[in-house]
């Protein structure tokens, strides 16, 4: 029997079957992905066969279909393993705030990197443009520009008080969409604008610290209304990662910049002090933006210094 995974919560999976039944399902043998240390083998959005156990209501996995794409991240628990956020992604949305609490554009940097990898589009969206000054949103307006000059759709919204959120929620029908970002940036209150029926646990960001708090705790799949698309959502994260990459292809996941890495004197270059590159060229004609370009050195200084404790 054909079905998805729609949750995950350690040694068992919820598999939605074609015939919408639900099967509580454990996994058969060991599934590896490019011999990647995975502490789930299976992920939210896989497309999976299964087997009912004799005699009970319970099933085993024992084939998964091969994904189109997946996102993971460092496993917080393990050293050295990765976790499978989720698989078969046709959009990710990454939610951010200007404040309470505040999304740095580095990190908003790094999960676009990790997205580029394996192959996700992202829009962007800004939520909760109910608190903010009229000079928060001019500073926002011309960081959202070097976004949009990348190739990236950027949505400025409200979901408290439900501002474009019928715009929104078109745009996600017929697709998986998954929706990501920091803890307190309002994800749960946005899909629950989006989809109502789902109540999903939100909570307050403190006055204090000015972080959100975790309201979701396993990735899960809901479907839309009327069967017309899904929704993943998934625990507040604090940053992404990618699996094994080298320094010298961290350029070409940022999209401004492939565009001239061919132009650079070096093949290999870093972008960081070789003469002739293309890369500083263009960030001190302002065609690259500079906090781009200073997010990909960061992004570079800790590959580079991974690699060094690695050797």
């Amino acid at each position: 029997m054909k079905g998805r995974v729609i949750k995950s919560t350690g040694s068992w999976y919820s598999v939605r079957l074609e015939n919408n039944e639900l099967v509580e399902c454990r996994i058969k043998g060991k599934f590896r992905l490019k011999e990647l240390k995975l502490t789930n083998p299976i992920a939210v959005g896989d497309f999976v066969e299964i087997e009912k156990e004799a005699g009970l209501e319970t099933g085993i996995i024992h084939t998964i279909h091969e994904r189109e794409n997946y996102i993971i991240r460092k496993s917080p628990r393990k050293p050295g393993h990765f976790h499978i956020i989720a698989a078969n992604i046709d959009m990710a949305y990454l939610v951010v705030s200007l404040k309470m609490p505040q999304t740095s554009t580095g990190f908003i940097d790094r999960f676009l990197m990790v997205a580029e990898m394996y192959h996700i589009p992202v829009t962007i969206v800004v939520n909760k443009s109910d608190i903010y000054t009229e000079k928060e949103l001019a500073k926002w307006k011309r960081i959202s520009k070097a976004y949009k000059n990348a190739g990236y759709n950027i949505i400025l919204m409200s979901a408290e008080n439900k501002v474009d959120v019928a715009k929104l929620r078109e745009t996600i029908k017929h697709q998986t969409n998954l929706f990501s970002g920091q803890s307190g940036v309002g994800k749960s209150t946005l899909i629950n604008a989006l989809q109502p029926n789902l109540a999903l646990k939100t909570k307050e960001v403190s006055n204090y610290s000015e972080k959100g708090m975790h309201t979701t705790t396993f990735a899960e799949l809901f479907p839309l209304e009327n069967e017309s698309g899904y929704i993943i959502d998934t625990p507040g994260i604090k940053e992404l990662e990618a699996s094994d990459y080298k320094a010298e292809e961290i350029s070409h996941y940022f999209p401004e910049m492939r565009e001239l890495i061919n132009e650079c004197k070096f093949n290999n270059c870093l972008h960081q002090n070789e003469p002739k590159c293309a890369i500083k060229s263009a960030v001190e004609t302002e065609k690259i933006a500079a906090f781009r370009y200073h997010n990909y050195l960061n992004i570079l200084a800790d590959r580079l210094l991974q690699k060094s404790w690695e050797i």
